[in-house]
């Protein structure tokens, strides 16, 4: 399935697996980049020798195409945007707006530039800076979104930049796909979605965790870190929420220097980051040192398996889901259903949608019968029968 984001990334199919903290790891980018998707390793809990040796390991992996997920207000931003130079990585995605002039370099050594936004007006900045692409993500999403649902976002910033736009926040099946390009953008991007294959390293007690909720299993909270975040209803965000804002703090504080033990960072290098934190988004400090909640608190849940004491990052979508599909079937049946909804349209919207098609196969039947059975067509996608 061709659009400007495979154009531009070189992969087969409008599908990106998102660069999820902890979860985004070697074995998920590499299968999502053998399937045909756009894999995205996340590099923002690793270290700066930990995302070397993850880059090569997923080289080692596939020969895909495949990104890696940086955070622009990090310390170390611009030795990573040297690695990613240096290894040939084909896409730079970023969860915060990268300086203008770390777009530049990327682009100036062939890499893909694709910030993700959450309204219009980032889209627009990005864009004049030289971004390729940008993800706007919807409020069904999980990490940090705004209360916009992808429905309205969407059209918003398709509206306001001439650059590839891909879908995310509420995206699970071809459904969403097929909705998706009929809006105009070139790709969807999933996470919860992802995160539930057989090959995400999420420990499988976590995985039955996550398929036991309902589509009201999630709530948006910003005592994680200060900033909004859907995460699954746990006894854990229960607490979290009737916290106070001391408690809150003494909390986060030992949860920095736990992540600074982890990471290596230096006192001096968190004290930057979190200074550069602060100036881009015009957070408090009490919030800064809230931002070390995060990483350890996600860490707990999704590699720990500590449903307990652990925050589970979720969309909304996780109520639907039920399976643990592989990445490979995964993108197959997205890409499948999506492209039979897409030729089946014309027919539907005539009001004479083709009732033909084969219970349990994502395919469209032949207009008119051929006088009895006939061979089955390959159209590429799926194999479609005739009957008489």
């Amino acid at each position: 399935m061709e659009t400007a984001l495979t154009r531009l990334t070189g992969v087969r199919h409008p599908v990106v697996q998102t660069g999820m903290g902890w979860v985004a790891g070697p074995r998920l980018v590499s299968a999502t980049a053998e399937a045909g998707g756009l894999g995205i390793l996340a590099s923002a809990t690793m270290t700066f020798d930990e995302l070397e040796s993850a880059i090569a390991e997923v080289k080692r992996r596939t020969a895909q195409p495949f990104g890696v997920n940086l955070r622009a207000d990090a310390a170390d931003a611009g030795d990573r945007v040297d690695l990613l130079i240096r290894e040939r990585v084909k896409v730079a995605s970023f969860a915060l707006a990268p300086r203008q002039e770390m777009i530049a370099k990327l682009k100036d050594h062939g890499i893909v530039v694709i910030p993700s936004v959450g309204a219009a007006r980032h889209a627009e900045k990005v864009a004049a800076w030289g971004a390729d692409a940008v993800i706007v993500q919807g409020g069904e999403g999980g990490g940090h979104t705004g209360p916009v649902a992808t429905t309205l976002l969407l059209p918003s910033v398709l509206d306001a930049v001439d650059i590839p736009v891909v879908a995310a926040g509420g995206f699970f099946d071809g459904r969403g796909l097929a909705a998706a390009l009929a809006y105009g953008a070139a790709g969807i991007a999933m996470g919860t979605r992802f995160l539930l294959t057989r090959e995400s390293t999420v420990p499988d007690e976590v995985k039955r965790f996550y398929l036991e909720q309902g589509l009201g299993g999630t709530v948006v909270t910003r005592r994680v870190d200060g900033m909004p975040h859907r995460v699954l209803r746990t006894e854990l965000v229960d607490r979290l929420e009737r916290a106070g804002r001391v408690r809150g703090l003494v909390h986060a504080l030992r949860n920095a220097i736990r992540f600074r033990a982890l990471t290596g960072l230096s006192p001096a290098a968190m004290i930057r980051e979190g200074m550069a934190m602060r100036h881009s988004g015009d957070l408090g400090w009490s919030q800064v040192v809230m931002a070390a909640n995060t990483p350890m608190l996600l860490r707990s849940g999704l590699v720990e398996g500590r449903t307990d004491a652990g925050v589970l990052a979720s969309g909304q979508v996780v109520g639907l889901l039920d399976d643990l599909p592989t990445v490979a079937g995964l993108i197959d049946g997205v890409v499948a259903r999506a492209t039979a909804i897409l030729k089946n349209l014309p027919a539907s919207v005539a009001g004479e949608p083709d009732d033909r098609v084969l219970p349990g196969v994502w395919g469209l039947a032949p207009s008119g019968g051929c006088g009895g059975p006939c061979p089955p067509q390959n159209t590429g996608v799926v194999t479609r029968e005739c009957g008489g």
